[in-house]
């Protein structure tokens, strides 16, 4: 059952630099009964079922990986590679699932391999919210097999950048590293000012002071800082932006990219349901989680406003680290549950 995971593994597929993976993928599907096609944004899309039935089950995956090459090898039942808990182990998973499940009258699923989800752009993700209107939707990032992912938080990158004329440090003011560090530090007080009250951590804007430093020509001294931050549900990009502002000099200058509004999906609804019971089917106890990262939920969940969650085999801690592994046998145990929602679909959600 691993052999595709395995394979998709093999085949490296930065952001940007997925074709290889993404042919293969699509040629597996085409061979295991799906009608595939790489798509206008260069993503894999596999569709089983009838093209005309009235109801959709989206599995929307991605096939792209953060740098960081990692020898692929199986020691033990575990398989080690970049990319094999995020997230081409989620993304194997539904489709070895939708490959062996019979579906249900009144239903197609579409399984995607959407490009560039770990890049700011999430093209892959943006163009299938544009083609589909799902009644359902799975995320495939990894939750482990026991639970089931509500929601993500947003997110907002800011390049800072001041530019002055070089003076001689003997002099008072302040030097431009200086005055992007107070922007720093103006920004992380904000920051824990929002947070009091908050207990979760999901419920914090988190900010993050990605990179900072400072070049001179001989004639101006140039200070660039990148800050990221993370969300909650109550607070939007564009209010982040206005709120920072003014820690910034008046002729410094503030790029903000990558805005994402969190998302966070309902818990009692057919979809929910029907991975709750498949998970208890393999023995297991469901739980529920919130993430604190990002993912194509955020993309596609406001648009499509209709039943949606995580869901995927391996442990996300594990996510973009240099010791990358997920255990065969749970991502055995992922395909069944994911099996079994798509046999047990209802009627409608």
């Amino acid at each position: 059952m691993s052999d595709l995971l395995i394979e998709l593994v093999r085949r490296t597929s930065l952001s940007g630099q997925e074709a290889p993976a993404v042919r293969y993928l699509v040629a597996w599907m085409a061979a295991h009964g799906f009608d595939a096609i790489v798509d206008e944004a260069g993503s894999a899309c596999g569709v089983r079922g009838s093209q005309d039935a009235p109801h959709t089950l989206m599995l929307l995956g991605h096939i792209d990986t953060v740098p960081g090459e990692i020898p692929v090898r199986v020691e033990d039942g575990v398989l080690y590679g970049r990319g094999s808990v995020d997230a081409k182990g989620p993304l194997c998973a539904f489709t070895e699932a939708a490959a062996s499940a019979a579906i249900p009258d009144g239903w197609r699923v579409v399984v995607v391999g959407a490009v560039e989800e770990e890049s700011a752009t999430s093209k892959g993700a943006r163009t299938v919210r544009d083609c589909f209107t799902p009644d359902a939707c799975i995320i495939g990032e990894p939750s482990g097999v026991e639970h089931v992912t509500l929601g993500y938080k947003g997110r907002l990158l800011v390049d800072f950048t001041l530019r002055r004329p070089v003076a001689h440090t003997s002099r008072p003011e302040p030097t431009v590293g200086a005055l992007g560090a107070a922007f720093w530090s103006q920004v992380a007080a904000w920051c824990e000012a929002q947070n009091k009250g908050a207990e979760r951590a999901f419920d914090q804007v988190l900010p993050s002071l990605r990179s900072i430093n400072t070049e001179s020509d001989g004639f101006h001294d140039t200070v660039r800082l990148t800050v990221g931050f993370r969300l909650p549900p109550r607070l939007s990009p564009e209010a982040v932006r206005s709120a920072i502002a003014p820690f910034a000099p008046a002729d410094a200058e503030l790029r903000t990219y990558g805005p994402e509004q969190a998302y966070q999906g309902d818990k009692n609804n057919a979809l929910v349901r029907a991975l709750l019971a498949a998970i208890r089917t393999q023995g297991s106890r469901p739980g529920f989680v919130l993430k604190g990262g990002t993912s194509d939920m955020n993309v596609v969940g406001p648009a499509w406003n209709c039943p949606i969650v995580a869901y995927g085999p391996g442990d996300s801690a594990l996510d973009h680290t240099p010791d990358e592994h997920i255990s065969l046998a749970e991502y055995a145990q992922g395909v069944a549950t994911l099996r079994h929602v798509i046999e047990h679909l209802p009627a409608g959600m």
